[in-house]
């Protein structure tokens, strides 16, 4: 026992590398399918109900309106994420988390470089979790059950809340970059 107690102890580096591999697999993956349409299409009630967000939409009051389920193609629905400017919206957000994510990777070999991915990680992450206050779809519609609003999380805000680990994540690259930094400066 405590040699496997040992080990566990000893290889914290490698744990804290396997964290950054860990962050950029989801950020490649979750920002890449930011250039599809249901993705697009299914990031707008988070972007349309941030008061810090809401912007970067033409129209974010009628989205409603225009919701598709995943993978439904709705041509009128289409044209109107088109002139409200879901699309490119998304795919700008997407490069943005690749981004992101390839500093954090990057944070293996370069400390400087890792700890602007941990930071920004950590920033994309409170943007990502300010979603359970401002999005009414992150948590269970009322449809006659006594199962919903606060705490009850829908699909969305399962999704949302499991930002405080990314947030988390962000932080300890961040600090792990700050030490091979300082480590590096001889300090």
């Amino acid at each position: 026992m405590k040699n496997f107690i040992q080990i566990i102890a000893d290889s914290q580096r490698v744990f804290i590398n396997l964290v950054r591999i860990a962050i950029f697999i989801v950020m490649a993956w979750i920002g890449g399918l930011k250039a599809f349409q249901y993705e697009a299409e299914g990031i707008v009630p988070f972007v349309a109900n941030s008061p810090i967000m809401s912007f970067f939409y033409n129209h974010p009051e009628e989205y409603k309106a225009h919701k598709n389920k995943e993978g439904e193609v709705v041509p009128q629905n289409i044209k109107w994420h088109t002139e409200n400017g879901t699309y490119i919206f998304s795919y700008g957000l997407g490069t943005v988390i690749v981004t992101i994510g390839l500093l954090t990777l990057l944070g293996i070999w370069f400390p400087k470089i890792g700890l602007a991915g941990g930071l920004l990680t950590f920033g994309m992450s409170l943007v990502t979790l300010s979603f359970l206050i401002t999005t009414p779809e992150a948590y269970v519609p009322d449809l006659g059950g006594t199962e919903h609003g606060f705490p009850y999380l829908s699909g969305a805000g399962r999704l949302v809340i499991k930002d405080i680990i990314m947030l988390a994540g962000g932080l300890v690259i961040a600090s792990d970059s700050a030490k091979h930094i300082l480590k590096n400066k001889g300090l």
